[in-house]
């Protein structure tokens, strides 16, 4: 955006020295400055070289607030630095060091009472202040001529305030940030203990004092606040008076409107509000006395709690339905389930015949006109060869004591027949190839009919075959007659009685035959 032709731009420039040090200067020559250039300026005997840190309208609003007046006591720029001009000074710069620590050893040999803080060479070399602190006047007379004599440049002793020498060396306080007076804070206004009590503070003067010894500058940015809200609340000089006894003030809340007061002998304090106060006072300027201060105090932490009560009881009521409604989804669930586990059992029984039905049927089993269906004819059926169902004969007692399965003792375990021939596996799979050719065919069953189950049915008693004829081989077996079947118990013995050779022309006699 372009200045106006007409607009004319404010001729005076702030420059910044070191420590912090700010000058004003007269932009006699129209030099475009920009915030941040280095300029040598007219200085007492001499030249020096600063930043430019403030230019503009800005500039007349800061000197009407420092109340420096605008005439021809201003000191005017001479040009922008150059190259040179700013080794000569980084050069000065370097010997400061140096130059301060020397000065101290000869402030110890002189024994003066003052702290030299801060050496700073003029740009030119021609000039040096030395600036240092002291709690009574001090005769340095002695002092500038040996520190001519030693550094050849002319002294200038120029004292400050300890504030001022806490800004000039830089450090962190107590709140954890860089000091105040070393960033910002250009103006120091004097700092007294009354705005400690206004702000409720404890007079502990290891706490209130800064980094140089003073009371902090901080504790002035929030006294204005406090005092505006100090208006309403009671200056309380007496005791209150109440039947309970005489309340004694003991700390104030300033912001939540409190008073805290305690009886004398009683170590509690109990909360009064501002207004509850007033009250107190005006009755007791009429020569009345409340009962207790802490009344109304009461009601209305009675109040709060039994708020808190009810929203607490509400929240419990909402949670205790969401579990009714989940505890009726879950039984909406399991009750479908039992329904259709009890109604499976209906339809079963609806379709099931009845206990008439499977005593008229053989086989248990009903065909769809609900009668029992015929059960076809089985031919070429073996008989049962004189095997009857004999009672096994009864094991000895086992003695107590005897572990079980183990001999007992004066009995030998009989042993195996020394004559018993080897059991032959190529004759016993002949031998089921010649029984597979002798058996006769199955059979055809009609169509509709079921397969016969293998039930065991009553057996027919042979006609003219003794009980005592052992049991026929594989190879003279006759067929069974027609409806009979052998039992489970006596196929079974069949089974195990089978000789191990095979046909009975090629095998021994098993010894239960003969016996």
């Amino acid at each position: 955006m372009e200045i106006p032709v007409s607009f004319k731009e404010f001729d005076i420039v702030e420059v910044r020295f070191k420590g912090g040090r700010k000058e004003f200067f007269r932009n006699v020559n129209r030099l475009p400055l920009i915030t941040g250039d280095a300029v040598v300026v007219d200085v007492p005997n001499g030249h020096h070289i600063g930043h430019v840190s403030l230019k503009g309208e800005l500039v007349r609003l800061q000197m009407n607030k420092k109340k420096v007046l605008n005439n021809d006591e201003i000191r005017t720029i001479y040009r922008v630095a150059t190259e040179k001009d700013l080794e000569k000074f980084n050069l000065a710069r370097e010997q400061e060091p140096s130059t301060m620590y020397r000065a101290r050893a000869i402030v110890q040999e002189l024994k003066l009472k003052m702290k030299l803080s801060d050496v700073e060479y003029q740009a030119d070399k021609t000039k040096a202040t030395f600036f240092y602190s002291a709690d009574d006047r001090v005769d340095f007379r002695e002092l500038i001529k040996k520190l001519a004599e030693e550094f050849k440049v002319r002294i200038e002793m120029r004292q400050i305030s300890l504030r001022h020498e806490a800004g000039r060396l830089g450090g962190i306080g107590s709140c954890g940030r860089e000091l105040c007076c070393s960033t910002w804070l250009t103006d120091f206004r004097s700092v007294s203990t009354t705005a400690a009590r206004y702000q409720n503070l404890s007079l502990n003067p290891s706490k209130l004092s800064g980094q140089c010894g003073r009371l902090k500058c901080c504790l002035n940015y929030e006294l204005e606040t406090y005092m505006d809200a100090l208006k309403d609340i009671p200056n309380v000089n007496r005791p209150l008076q109440t039947q309970a006894g005489d309340a004694f003030l003991q700390k104030t809340d300033i912001f939540r409107r409190i008073m805290w007061f305690g009886y004398r002998g009683d170590s509690n304090w109990f909360p009064v509000t501002v207004e509850r106060v007033h009250e107190v006072l005006k009755m007791n300027a009429a020569g009345e006395m409340p009962e207790n201060l802490a009344e109304e105090v009461k009601k209305q932490q009675q109040a709060e709690v039994v708020d808190f009560v009810e929203s607490l009881e509400g929240n419990l009521d909402r949670l205790d339905d969401q579990y009714s409604k989940s505890k009726k989804k879950r039984n909406k669930k399991k009750n479908k389930g039992n329904n259709a586990a009890a109604t499976a059992p209906e339809v079963l029984a609806q379709a099931a015949p009845t206990p008439e039905v499977r005593r008229d049927r053989a086989s248990g089993r009903s065909n769809g006109a609900g009668e029992p269906r015929p059960r076809p004819e089985r031919g070429g059926g073996r008989p049962n060869g004189g095997n009857e169902n004999k009672p096994r004969p009864e094991r000895e007692a086992q003695p107590q004591g005897q572990p079980k399965g183990q001999q007992p003792q004066g009995k030998p375990r009989p042993e195996r027949e020394q004559n018993r021939p080897p059991r032959d596996r190529d004759n016993n799979n002949q031998n089921r190839e010649n029984n597979q050719g002798n058996r006769p065919p199955r059979q055809e069953r009609q169509q509709g009919q079921r397969p016969p189950q293998n039930r065991p049915q009553p057996m027919a008693e042979a006609v003219g075959t003794p009980a005592a004829v052992a049991a026929p081989t594989q190879g003279d077996r006759t067929p069974r007659a027609e409806g009979e079947q052998r039992s489970r118990r006596s196929r079974n013995r069949n089974h195990r009685n089978r000789k191990p050779g095979g046909n009975s022309e090629n095998s021994a006699p098993s010894p239960k035959t003969d016996a």
